[in-house]
């Protein structure tokens, strides 16, 4: 039970007024980071800004309070926004609710069956090819707020939603274009300006480029009477009314049960799966990275308790799904933070500025946060590692990445991972056959080969077989044929080679073994590997075949073969 145990309880045992500083002050630095990224996302995802908030105020804290990594920010990132926005367009927000519920039991559930391990078994090029088709969507989707486009809703589907901005466009707003400018170019420069300030102001360093866009680009909307007249830019408050009312006790989230009926949980199983799939994704892949940053190790399996727990929470409270957040999480440490209290503080502080500051947010213009979007989606898409993937793995792997990486932006994401791991397994499977072989050796006449100096003198009546790498399913019909000649005495598989084998082999071994049985040939085994034996062992294949005929290596296979040709003599 040691690694359900969340990470929190583990490290405030050593736990000092020095840390707590440290943790109080990133703690609070991650919420201003947060707090625009939660508004930008919650309206991409087409839910309104203040879920964004809460999402990461009621995620974040039972995700630092139960998870399984000393420095994870949860709450929610753009890897949802698409199936959000799917997910509501289908089923409406009650139903996101509930399928939000649902995935958070599935990660508990992975969690206690200890299923955390297994997801670094999802190769690189999916979990690259999904990131970048989602990074692409999440770009498409803000060109409508960023253009300052006068359309109503944009339509889910990648083919839908392009058609849509196309024929739309020549409504496009050139204010609103030149304000999500402003906001890109602060973003893109803010952070070098910022490296280039002293060390000792490291914490206004860290200030967010996004939140001093969102300051700036207001104060010139709101300064210059922007929001009125032809060209007026939009701003959360014309977009979201219900945001202008929110202030003190009216803009914390309420709990609330949604009504769950079975046929409810039977139709929205498949998209519940698809949060929890990707939520622990990401959640661990965020957590190995911090763990490099810190030089620490996560508990997978309490970390996806954690996450459960987090998006139940999230869900009762009117939130979104949630996950940890790479960059938020990497914000964290590069500011002290180094165990869950900060990611605590971050929660709370979060808190304190939906009660105190919410108003202030219905001015924010729109194209604002779909500039933020975009920055975020670049970040996401982590274009210079899908070159270097294209430009240097095998084609086999790039296959698997554009694979992804299509279904992902032309149809779904589920379907893109299931695609994708049945293609990576197919080409893995292909590779493993094609290093896998059966061969069997060549006999020289030692008397008339001056060359034959360290070749092994094969008995009479005797011929060996040497199988080389793992013996799978896939390798059956490269073993099917190796009792051809049945008038030798004795059959020798030489297996050092063979690191592992699956019920398919067993399968075969039988068949091979029934088959000297009719012919009257001995089969011999020399030098089988650990997981092989164990294997045969708990069949009961080594009785079957004798366990003398078992041998540890080739020479006393050789002798044991000896032995039995002189007996049937």
């Amino acid at each position: 039970m040691r690694d359900l145990k969340p990470k929190l309880f583990s490290v405030m045992k050593n736990y000092n007024k020095d840390q707590f500083v440290k943790d109080l002050i990133s703690g609070i630095i991650v919420a201003i980071i947060a707090l625009p990224l939660s508004i930008a996302l919650a309206i991409a995802s087409g839910v309104s800004p203040e879920q964004g908030i809460y999402t990461a105020i009621i995620a974040g804290f039972f995700i630092a309070l139960l998870g399984g990594s000393r420095v994870q920010i949860g709450g929610p990132t753009a890897a949802f926004v698409v199936i959000i926005c799917g997910i509501i367009e289908k089923y409406t927000f009650t139903g996101l609710v509930i399928a939000t519920i649902l995935a958070g039991i599935m990660m508990i559930i992975f969690g206690l069956i200890r299923a955390g391990n297994l997801i670094k078994y999802i190769p690189y090029t999916i979990t690259t090819g999904f990131t970048a088709g989602i990074a692409v969507t999440l770009v498409v989707g803000q060109f409508k707020d960023f253009f300052g486009i006068n359309i109503g809703a944009v339509p889910s589907e990648f083919i839908e939603k392009v058609r849509t901005i196309f024929t739309n466009f020549s409504k496009w707003n050139y204010v609103a274009f030149l304000i999500g400018l402003l906001a890109l170019v602060i973003q893109i420069f803010w952070p070098k300006i910022m490296n280039k300030l002293p060390e000792k102001l490291k914490y206004v360093k860290a200030i967010p480029g996004s939140l001093i866009a969102i300051i700036i680009c207001t104060v010139f909307v709101q300064a210059g009477g922007l929001t009125e007249g032809a060209n007026a830019v939009k701003t959360i408050g014309s977009s979201y009314p219900q945001v202008a009312g929110l202030s003190g006790l009216s803009a914390l989230p309420e709990f609330s049960v949604p009504k769950i009926s079975f046929s409810m949980i039977k139709e929205l199983i498949s998209p519940a799966f698809t949060i929890a799939i990707l939520a622990s994704i990401e959640s661990l892949l965020s957590a190995v990275v911090s763990d490099g940053m810190i030089g620490s190790k996560h508990k997978s399996n309490a970390e996806l308790i954690g996450q459960g727990v987090g998006n139940i929470m999230s869900a009762l409270f009117g939130g979104i799904p949630a996950t940890g957040a790479i960059a938020r999480t990497a914000a964290n440490v590069k500011n002290g933070g180094r165990t869950p209290i900060a990611g605590i503080v971050h929660s709370i502080t979060l808190l304190i500025i939906l009660v105190v500051l919410m108003p202030y947010a219905s001015l924010i213009p729109m194209p604002v946060l779909g500039a933020i979007l975009i920055i975020v989606a670049y970040n996401m898409a982590g274009i210079p590692k899908c070159i270097r993937l294209c430009k240097k793995a095998p084609k086999s792997d790039i296959i698997v990445f554009a694979v992804t990486f299509i279904l992902t932006v032309f149809f779904d994401l589920v379907v893109a991972i299931e695609v994708g791991l049945i293609v990576a397994a197919a080409l893995f499977l292909k590779r493993m056959v094609e290093t896998t072989d059966v061969k069997g050796w060549k006999y020289i006449d030692e008397e008339n080969d001056p060359d034959n100096i360290g070749l092994k003198v094969v008995p009479d009546k005797t011929f060996v077989y040497e199988i080389n790498g793992p013996l799978f399913f896939a390798m059956t019909d490269k073993v099917m044929d190796i009792v051809k000649d049945t008038s030798e005495d004795v059959l020798i598989l030489r297996m050092r080679a063979v690191p592992a084998i699956d019920a398919s082999a067993l399968h075969i071994f039988y068949e091979i073994l029934d088959t000297c049985k009719r012919a009257g040939i001995t089969l011999v085994f020399s030098h089988v590997n650990e997981q092989p034996m164990k294997m045969l062992q708990k069949a009961g294949f080594d009785k079957e075949v004798g366990v003398e005929n078992f041998c540890p290596n080739i020479d006393t296979a050789l002798l044991r073969a000896k032995e039995i040709v002189s007996a049937n003599k």
